[in-house]
């Protein structure tokens, strides 16, 4: 009789190793725990027998994912676990991560994706998606930098990035900002500290950021921020469109899908919310 562990996959089907994920929920309830736990809690977190743990435990302690202390009997991850953390964090790839996502959206939203991080110079587009059936928009490229007050992408850094990163190129936009505010206003970019701060507080209630009109004429955006493990914002997908076609409003549907596929990459990137 072949063993199931070693059993060939039927052709066309998915098939794992039901030992390794039971295993797994074993190692997932230590992560959650902030402190080395005794066997009957583990046992309790994870709804198996205590001797049943504690067999996994033992090949757990023998490669190092799982350490034991001496004087309590208490379990913690081990440090094979935080090598293979650290390896994860350095394999990840923002790029690799968000591009089938970017693909995925534009296809499904019809409408052109960006992807943009803080550059030298301020918010930077490092690629872009283009749906078939949306005007191509021909006045923001890979590489071009985008205004801190005056697009989705630059706000949501404004709103996640420490202040002093952002400052002087702030400080720059309020001052060309300030002879606008004595005229009527045709868009939504704030032209003072009090405005900003609201715009800030806003962004990070909602998770994401929205601009009409400032960028571009007649377009709207929304824009997403990805996280990595410490919370740090790395960079954003944007999307945008011509006012009327693309639903900006931030509790939509195009809202939703966009929030949710940003924060399954920052997920990936070991961002925990």
């Amino acid at each position: 009789m072949v063993p199931a562990e070693t059993a060939k996959p039927e052709r066309g089907a998915r098939r794992g190793i039901q030992s390794i994920e039971i295993g797994f929920k074993i190692l997932d309830y230590l992560r959650t725990m902030l402190r080395p736990v005794p066997l009957k809690m583990i046992a309790a977190g994870t709804g198996m027998s205590s001797a049943n743990v504690h067999y996994y435990l033992v090949s757990f302690q023998a490669v190092g994912i799982v350490r034991q202390e001496e004087d309590t009997g208490c379990y913690a991850l081990g440090p094979y676990a935080l090598k293979l953390g650290m390896a994860a964090i350095e394999q990840f790839d923002v790029f690799t991560a968000a591009r089938p996502v970017m693909t995925d959206l534009a296809n499904t939203v019809g409408q052109t994706v960006f992807l943009g991080v803080w550059g030298n110079r301020g918010p930077t587009i490092v690629y872009r998606v283009e749906s078939g059936g949306a005007r191509q928009i021909l006045e923001l490229r890979v590489g071009s930098v985008l205004s801190l007050l005056r697009s989705a992408l630059g706000r949501n850094f404004l709103a996640h990035l420490p202040r002093t990163a952002t400052e002087a190129l702030l400080s720059q936009e309020l001052a060309e900002e300030a002879p606008r505010s004595s005229r009527l206003k045709t868009d939504d970019t704030p032209t003072n500290l009090a405005e900003i701060e609201e715009m800030v507080a806003t962004i990070r209630a909602n998770g994401m950021s929205r601009c009409r009109d400032a960028l571009l004429p007649n377009f709207t955006s929304l824009s997403a921020p990805i996280f990595d493990q410490t919370g740090f914002m790395t960079a954003a997908i944007t999307l945008m469109g011509p006012v009327g076609t693309l639903d900006d409003s931030l509790d939509g549907s195009v809202a939703q899908a966009l929030r949710s596929r940003s924060r399954a990459i920052s997920a990936t990137a070991g961002w925990n919310s």
